[in-house]
Formats: structure tokens, C-alpha cells, sequence
């Protein structure tokens, strides 16, 4: 056991620090305990059907993947896939065909709390986070739920990529403990930096700190009905057909799995699932439920990134989150040049996208190791075209 834990911190480290010429990480599905949606099986699914065109973009992307790290591309659009290419990893194919989500997974706790809203258990984006012990003493205590929602918390000098190198590193931090994602919230808010830290100026401020607030305060307020969302979510509603998986953190106990500050955004699921998940989301948008006028309060809601150039990462790579002026519910809007489009737009390390077009109904799926594809021409491009 101290040899798993002792591999799977290790290999956590590597992931979080990788920032060389290419973001390949390694493959940590098995490392952490997890909340598991079953999926629907063989009968109950919802099954697309699709009118395939060959795009020489994408498949030359695919075929270049070492360079590239594209692996997976899906283009819906008319009801139908158009564009359907991969060539997935081993290590992928070997386990069910799991790909992880990294930050897309921050969309999808969003998603889950507007149900969470929509079922009652939270009263609306802003109820103050007053009632729950495990904020007390910190600078989110007490704090408007679409603050957490907007990364707009103050929370700039202790975390996040205002100020440090990193989303997920108490003050970029380098010790394996620094990391939010591997052990669980509690500790993190009984930690002296958190207890004796003030709130700063309501900014823009990306970090993974507040999307595990904001899940472990839905799974708090939901208690033991928690998993029921998650099978509405993605069984009932997206009518996923293998089962998908939020992770927990690195030191879930068993007996304790199952409490509230053990929650953590990553999320993995097979890429036609993440293509039904998408579906749901613009399904919902679209026929004006109760989910959807969740997603379109916290579109109106959005803040602005205040970004002072969209020249892409440090090796000039482009994903949604670059190319994005705002910000709003844990989700990407107004692409540069589309603006006037309502798109959303999830994103997450190596290039992980999923953006939906809600007017046009079209939805691109991306998954890859390594942002090195060309995102301007696969994604951006494809947007644009009538």
C-alpha cells in the first residue's frame, strides 16, 4: 500500500510540473478512489447516428499525434457526427477507452451543482456559503456561490494562476502536499495560510481550489442523494453508455470515502460519453429547462478574464480557454471573433475541449496528451464555417 501511494504521488508530481516542450503526463485513472456513475448498458444509451466526411485536417493531426498529441476528434452537428477520428493510446484502449478531462471536469462539477439548484438542494447561485463548518475561519466563508463559480473569490494570494504558475498549488508550492487535488479540502481549510489570509479584490482568478469547494459544498448540501444527481446527470439525462467517474482525493479513507471534502473535479469518461454529455448540455440550453436557465444565468453572470493578449501558452499553443474574453460558471464564452455567438467552452490541460454552439447546434470533442495541434485550423476554423 505505501508503495501505491508512494508511485502515485510521484507520478501526481510529474503530471503537475510538466511544462516542457510537450505536456505528455501519465495516466493516473487507477491511482484514486472515485464517485462512478454506472453507465446505461446495451439498450438504453442514446445512440447517435452519423454521415461521415472525411476531413484531411483532422486526420493528419491524428496521424501526426506524437507530435500533435491529438488522439480523439468528434464533430456533431445536424443531429448527426460528421467527423469521427481517433487513434487512441494503449494504455487507454486497455481500460475501457477513459479519457481524462483535467479541467473540463471544473465544467462539469458546474453542471452538476445548476441540478443540484434545479432539485432544490441549493437555493440559487447566490446563496452565501455561511452554513457549512468546513469554511469557517477562511476567506470563502460566507462568500456568494457565483463568486466561487466565476473564480472571483479574492483568493489570488494564496492560489491560482493570477499570481503563480499553477491552479492547483497553495502559493505554487512545491511539495506534494501543496496540491489541492491530493488530499482532502478539510486539511487545506485548517491550514494556517487559509485561516489567516484575508479576501482580496473580487477578480478574475482561475484555480482549482474554489471548483473543489463548490463540489464538495453540492455533495454537502445533497448528503446521501448526492449520487442520485450524478446518476440524473449523466445516466438519466445524457444516457452515457459506459460508466463515467469523478475522482476523489489521494487520501480517501474507506470508511470515510463518502464525506463531503473528499470530492475533486477530475472526471473520466470514454469520448462518445463526452460527446452525450455535450449533447445534454445543449439540449438543455436549447429547450429552456430548469438546467438550462441555469447555464444561461451564469452566461449572463459571466466576468470578464481581463486577459492583455490571446497569443496562446508559452509554446504558442491555442485552446477555447485562450481564446476566450470571459469567463462565467466554470465554463469558457466569447470567443475572440465570435463574441457575438452564444459558444461554451470547457477546457482542460493538453488540450482537452469540448465547446458547443448552441445557435448552430454543432459540438466539437477534442481529446489529446499534448496541446500541440492546431487548434486554429481543427477547431476555431470549423466554428466559423456556416
Amino acid at each position: 500500500m505505501k508503495k501505491f501511494l508512494f508511485l502515485t504521488v510521484l507520478s501526481f508530481f510529474l503530471i503537475s510540473t510538466t511544462y516542457a516542450k510537450h505536456q505528455y503526463e501519465e495516466y493516473s485513472f487507477g491511482a484514486f478512489w472515485n464517485y462512478k456513475v454506472k453507465g446505461s448498458g446495451s439498450d438504453n444509451y442514446y445512440q447517435f447516428q452519423s454521415d461521415l466526411i472525411q476531413d484531411k485536417d483532422v486526420i493528419k493531426e491524428i496521424k501526426n499525434k506524437k507530435k500533435t498529441g491529438l488522439v480523439s476528434y468528434l464533430l456533431f452537428e445536424d443531429d448527426k457526427i460528421k467527423i469521427d477520428e481517433h487513434d487512441l493510446p494503449w494504455y487507454i484502449q486497455n481500460n475501457g477507452g477513459l479519457l481524462p478531462s483535467h479541467s473540463v471536469g471544473k465544467s462539469l462539477v458546474s453542471y452538476v451543482t445548476g441540478y443540484a439548484i434545479c432539485e432544490g438542494y441549493i437555493d440559487n447561485v447566490d446563496v452565501k456559503l455561511d452554513d457549512w463548518s468546513v469554511l469557517k475561519g477562511t476567506l470563502y466563508e460566507g462568500q456568494k456561490l457565483i463568486d466561487l463559480l466565476n473564480m472571483k473569490a479574492g483568493d489570488q494570494k494564496i492560489i491560482g494562476e493570477k499570481n503563480y504558475n499553477s491552479d492547483n498549488r497553495i502559493k505554487d508550492g512545491k511539495r506534494w502536499r501543496d496540491n489541492v487535488n491530493v488530499l482532502p479540502l478539510l486539511q487545506f481549510m485548517k491550514s494556517d495560510i487559509l485561516q489567516n489570509t484575508k479576501k482580496g479584490a473580487s477578480i478574475y482568478n482561475y484555480n482549482a481550489l474554489a471548483t473543489n469547494i463548490i463540489m464538495n459544498y453540492t455533495i454537502f448540501k445533497a448528503g446521501d442523494d448526492y449520487q442520485k444527481i450524478l446518476d440524473k446527470v449523466f445516466k438519466e439525462d445524457a444516457k452515457i453508455k459506459n460508466s463515467v467517474y469523478f475522482h476523489k482525493t489521494l487520501r480517501s479513507p474507506p470508511s470515510n470515502q463518502d464525506k463531503g471534502e473528499y470530492g475533486r473535479y477530475s472526471f473520466y469518461a470514454d469520448r462518445y460519453d463526452y460527446l452525450r454529455i455535450a449533447k445534454a448540455v445543449m439540449d438543455h440550453w436549447n429547450n429552456d429547462t430548469c438546467v438550462g436557465k441555469y447555464l444561461k444565468t451564469v452566461y449572463e453572470r459571466r466576468i470578464n478574464k481581463n486577459k492583455k493578449n490571446y497569443k496562446g501558452d508559452r509554446s504558442g499553443q491555442f485552446d477555447v480557454a485562450m481564446y476566450t474574453k470571459k469567463y462565467g460558471g466554470q465554463f469558457h464564452f466569447d470567443i475572440i471573433g465570435l463574441s457575438k455567438r452564444k459558444i461554451l467552452g470547457m477546457s482542460g490541460f493538453g488540450g482537452q475541449n469540448i465547446i458547443i454552439d448552441f445557435e448552430k447546434k454543432r459540438i466539437i470533442v477534442v481529446n489529446s496528451r499534448d496541446r500541440h495541434y492546431n487548434w486554429k485550423k481543427i477547431v476555431l476554423k470549423k466554428l466559423k464555417q456556416k
